[in-house]
Order: structure tokens, then C-alpha cells, then sequence
């Protein structure tokens, strides 16, 4: 992920002529330039302003921007509710916070509501040629029922990136999920695994296309011979949640320890569980082999790749059903030049194949701590094997390449002039 320059946005007036109209609604987004919080949904936005004119619509958060111009995207955040509560988002995601603090659903209506106020409005004064929905639930039903409304119907594209799709169960959501897709002129998934899930509600297949998000393979993840790799250092990244599974990976240190006495994990990343996490440790006794980072800027994050004997994502399905899309901090560290040991959940097999023995059940630590210390003893084989993983992933998962798959995807989705149609 790129650092972020923020500049003061002008009116909407200023508008790019040349271009189509680009509407991403989002709900995980950078609140500010170097926020840790996951930027893939600017990421793509950022590398689509050559070709349109991307207005992002997602939700405010304390110590925010109204608006503002981010990397040449025009974001606008809406309030869903006094500043300090407006916290349903961040610091976990939406799903993990609402099951964490039961009043948060209190926050929801206000927020799918404001989000559908704030696109409406944009919708009323300015020509939009195309809707980018950023998960099915909220953000593509609200594009559906915005063709329902008075002024315009403009047509959208529905991307799942795994918990709307894997943590929203039920009838209800499973009904609104199909009313999503159908109403959608093209859906996308960022996993074949999720692709499979989607059809099995019933989706039309023919409408659902694997997209997944993108890794800076040419200028940000790359290696660096002037790092010198660790000999036993594991490194963690990502949100503290319990589909990350970090609390099996710290179970299995005990094992590692037994047979690496020197081995530390670092963890880079914060979010709900992190109390949890350390008492963990503290109970295991390897406190002093374990390092809490908390939030980590994104511009840290290539040297903690490239430095690290082997990065350990033990992903897991949460009692909930969520679990990874796809993993792209996995793909981060290969990009790297790191080994890499992940749980075996289905969209990782995109990442490291079918019958990876690097993609175990980290529910088991004999397994996990088994996998880490094949490639803490041989780590000239493992390093190979990285950098033959990373020349497969670049040639389709490079930034590039992705959002050059999105452009052409929404730009067969566009309106013209000739068929806009005024309800």
C-alpha cells in the first residue's frame, strides 16, 4: 500500500469534462494520509483517476477530513453521528465491532442512511456514469435501491471482498444478497473461493467475475538485499480479530521456543483483541518473546517483510463464518522476498496453490509450529520457493495489472449520454 498525499479538495464544479464520472461507495477507507487502518479500496480508486473522474463516498470518523482530494480522488466522508460515537468502522471492521458492542447496531441505520443521503445528493447534481459498490451489504444495496429513487438510474458494479459475503448468514441477508447481484450490472469477488460461495446462493455465475485487489509488486514490495534478513524473527500483520487466528499462533510459540529459544514474533496491527492477545502471552510466559507493535504506518511495513525469517498469517474462520477473501498481506510479504506459513482457508489457496504444506490448520500447533520451523532450519530452500512464488503473483496480482481488470469491467458497466434515463 502507497503513503498517501492530501491536498484541500475544491467544489465538485471542478470536475474533469474528459472523463466518466466514478462513484466508489465505501465503507473501510484511509482516514487520513498513512492511516494504518487497510487502504485497498483507495488503492484501486487512486490508479483509476487516469481513466475517470473517482468521487468516493465513505463514512466520517474522529479526526477526519469532510472532504478532501486524496491522491487525486475526490473523498467525501458523511457523519452518521456525533463525532465520538462514530466509531462502527474502524478499530476492527463493522462486523467484529457489532458483535464486540451490541449497541453499535444502534449506529447502523444512521449510517447505510447518511451513506444513501450523501450518494443521492451527488447523484442529483452531477452526471455519474457508473457506481462502484465496495461490498454487497450496505454499500451495494444501497446502490440498488438508488436506482429505485427519482432522477436518475445509473448502473453499478458489487464487489465482496469476505465478510459481507462470509459473516452476513441468515435469510435475510442471503435474500438481500441475491437482490444485490441482480440488480448489479457486473459482480466481483476477490477470491475464486468466494466466487464458488456466491453461486451458491444462487447468483448467476455468468455475472460473477474473480477480481481480486492489487500488491505494488514494481516500486513498494519488492526485496532488498541491503535488509538483512533475521534467522528467527516471525512476524504477524494485520487486524487483531479473531479470523486472523493470532491467538493460535501464539500457542504454537511455545513449540517453536522448545527448538528456537532465540525466536521472536513481532506483531504489527491493533484492533479489539489485543488485551486479550497479551494476557495470552503473559499466561504462556513468552512475553519476552513477543513484540506488540500496535498500529505500524504502511510505509514501515516493507522493511518488516524483508527483514523476517517467515511471516505467519493463521487465518481461521471466525465463529461467525468470516474469514479472509483473500489474504493480501500474504502476497505483501512475498512480494517482499519473505517465506510465508498461513492458515489453510480456502482463498489462500489462490495465493499459495493446492496442497501447499506452508498452508496448514493453525488450530493445530503441532502443525503450525511444524510448518514455521521448516523454513526457520532451511531458510535458502524456503527463499526460493518465496521468490518463485512472487514472479507468479506479480504477473496477476501487480497493481497495474488489477486496476487496468476494474477499468475495463466498469467501464463496460458505463452509461452513455444516449441511454442515461431520468426516472
Amino acid at each position: 500500500m502507497a503513503a498517501y498525499s492530501a491536498q484541500p479538495k475544491d467544489d465538485l464544479s471542478s470536475r474533469v469534462a474528459d472523463r466518466p464520472l466514478l462513484l466508489v461507495l465505501a465503507s473501510t477507507y484511509p482516514r487520513w494520509a498513512g492511516d494504518p487502518e487497510p487502504g485497498f479500496v483507495h488503492e484501486l480508486s487512486r490508479r483509476l483517476t487516469g481513466r475517470f473522474r473517482v468521487v468516493v463516498i465513505g463514512p466520517h470518523a474522529p479526526g477526519a477530513l469532510g472532504q478532501e482530494l486524496l491522491d487525486g480522488v475526490e473523498v467525501h466522508r458523511y457523519r452518521y453521528a456525533p463525532e465520538r460515537w462514530q466509531t462502527l468502522v474502524n478499530d476492527g471492521g463493522i462486523v467484529t465491532n457489532l458483535r464486540r458492542s451490541k449497541w453499535k447496531w444502534l449506529l447502523v441505520p444512521s449510517f447505510v442512511l447518511g451513506q444513501a443521503w450523501a450518494a443521492w445528493r451527488i447523484l442529483r447534481r452531477e452526471n455519474v456514469d457508473v457506481i462502484h459498490a465496495h461490498w454487497l451489504l450496505p454499500q451495494g444495496l444501497i446502490a440498488a435501491a438508488l436506482q429505485h429513487l427519482p432522477r436518475q438510474v445509473v448502473p453499478f458494479v458489487a464487489t465482496s471482498h469476505g465478510a459481507d459475503l462470509y459473516a452476513l448468514k441468515g435469510c435475510l441477508p442471503n435474500t438481500l444478497k441475491r437482490f444485490v447481484a441482480a440488480k448489479a450490472a457486473a459482480v466481483t469477488v476477490v477470491s475464486n473461493a468466494m466466487g464458488k460461495e456466491l453461486s451458491g446462493l444462487g447468483v448467476d455465475a455468468g455475472k460473477v467475475h474473480v477480481r481480486s485487489m492489487g500488491v505494488d509488486f514494481q516500486n513498494r514490495f519488492v526485496p532488498d538485499e541491503s535488509v538483512s534478513r533475521s534467522r528467527d524473527e516471525l512476524l504477524f500483520v494485520g487486524r487483531l480479530v479473531e479470523k486472523k487466528g493470532l491467538s493460535y499462533l501464539l500457542d504454537a510459540m511455545l513449540l517453536v521456543l522448545a527448538k528456537h529459544p532465540d525466536a521472536v514474533l513481532t506483531i504489527a496491527g491493533f484492533g479489539p483483541e489485543q488485551d486479550a492477545l497479551e494476557d495470552q502471552a503473559s499466561r504462556l510466559g513468552i512475553e519476552r518473546n513477543v513484540c506488540f507493535l500496535g498500529a505500524v504506518p504502511q510505509e514501515r511495513l516493507p522493511n518488516l517483510y524483508r527483514r523476517a525469517a517467515v511471516f505467519v498469517a493463521p487465518f481461521v474462520q471466525a465463529a461467525s463464518g468470516d474469514q479472509e477473501g483473500l489474504g493480501l498481506v500474504l502476497v505483501e510479504a512475498i512480494g517482499c522476498g519473505c517465506p510465508v506459513v498461513a492458515g489453510d482457508v480456502p482463498a489462500v489457496r489462490d495465493v499459495l496453490g493446492e496442497g501447499s504444506s506452508y498452508c496448514v490448520d493453525p488450530r493445530q500447533p503441532v502443525a503450525l509450529a511444524d510448518a514455521i520451523l521448516r523454513v526457520l532450519d532451511d531458510p535458502y530452500s524456503t527463499a526460493h520457493h518465496a521468490a518463485d512464488l512472487r514472479e507468479a503473483l506479480a504477473e496477476r496480482l501487480d497493481w497495474e495489472r488489477v486496476a487496468d481488470d476494474y477499468a475495463k469491467v466498469l467501464a463496460g458497466c458505463c452509461r452513455h449520454d444516449d441511454k442515461r434515463e431520468s426516472v
